[in-house]
């Protein structure tokens, strides 16, 4: 049963883990509030959920430079 979840939703589970992991880490030098610590947790998962169904990068860099750019191009 364990094998069958984790090749399914193996992306899933490693960026819930390393957002926990960066979660304890924050909670040992200081403990700010709970609901970062589920934000951390939460960004982990969603970033390995958009991995996972998408094979291309997980922040669309270019297309995100080509918005600004025809945006905020100073001579139309």
């Amino acid at each position: 049963m364990w094998r069958e979840i984790w090749s399914v939703y193996w992306k899933r589970i490693l960026g819930a883990a390393a957002g926990l992991f960066c979660s304890i880490v924050y909670l040992a030098f200081g403990f700010w509030d709970m609901l970062f610590v589920a934000l951390l947790v939460f960004a982990g998962y969603w970033f390995g959920k958009q991995k996972e169904s998408s094979n291309g990068p997980v922040i669309p860099w270019q297309r995100i430079w080509e918005t600004i750019m025809d945006r905020f191009r100073p001579f139309r």
